[in-house]
């Protein structure tokens, strides 16, 4: 099992690093595709927005690059600087798929309300589990319990980017139908934002089967050392 977990874990990080690279290219090339009605991403995400019907959402600027999000707290979509300024199909993509978390947070999307249900505990999670696996496996002879409990962790992380995928599909999904039913976009630029979203995905779905491998990894330790016993 180690030598092929150190065989997987490696496909994976390279599966990563390739849908990283490719994701950078596309959203470098697509943003060099301005938009024909000159509309810039703070101008989308707030059309969007009022088309759904949803007034209660700020669309606000963030610092930095890739930081966009919605926060469903004080909801508010926060756009990188050059999404929330710029004109092109990338930052088009990018402010509707955002604008798509909110529509999912007014009409009630079940696989968002879990996925927020789950934050505070894979916050903590997050914060403790390597050093629980670490001293897991340093004391699996004398103490087993406390790589369960750290493989207990994991999962808790391992179930959010799973829960994670539907959730941006799905805001992929509404943002890329508003920019079509709306006839936001000219061809070109829809299938730049469609291509820009899909290898955005892409991303999480690496992620979560790089955590699920992991996870998988940590149990094979601990039922060796059960059936050793």
């Amino acid at each position: 099992m180690g030598m092929g977990y150190m065989i997987l874990a490696g496909i994976i990080m390279l599966a990563s690093w390739l849908v990283s690279s490719r994701l950078k290219s596309k959203f470098e090339f697509y943003s060099k595709l301005h938009l024909q009605n000159n509309m810039s991403g703070a101008e989308i995400a707030q059309k969007m927005l009022s088309d759904n019907g949803i007034y209660d959402v700020r669309v606000i600027s963030t610092p930095g690059q890739l930081t966009d999000h919605y926060n469903p707290t004080d909801k508010t979509v926060n756009l990188s600087e050059s999404v929330y300024n710029q004109r092109n199909a990338a930052a088009a993509a990018v402010a509707a798929h955002e604008c798509g978390h909110a529509v999912q947070h007014a009409v009630g999307y079940n696989m968002l309300q879990m996925r927020s249900k789950l934050v505070p505990f894979v916050s903590v999670a997050s914060k403790y589990m390597q050093w629980v696996l670490l001293g897991g496996i340093l004391m699996l002879r004398t103490f087993p319990q406390l790589l369960l409990i750290g493989i207990v962790l994991f999962a808790a992380t391992t179930i959010f980017s799973i829960v994670t995928l539907p959730v941006e599909y799905d805001a992929s999904n509404r943002a890329l139908a508003w920019l079509k039913n709306k006839n936001m976009l000219n061809p070109a630029e829809y299938a730049g934002a469609e291509d820009s979203l899909k290898w955005a995905a892409r991303t999480y779905l690496v992620a979560a089967l790089g955590s699920i491998a992991t996870l998988l990894y940590y149990v094979n330790i601990y039922m060796g050392n059960s059936r050793r016993d």
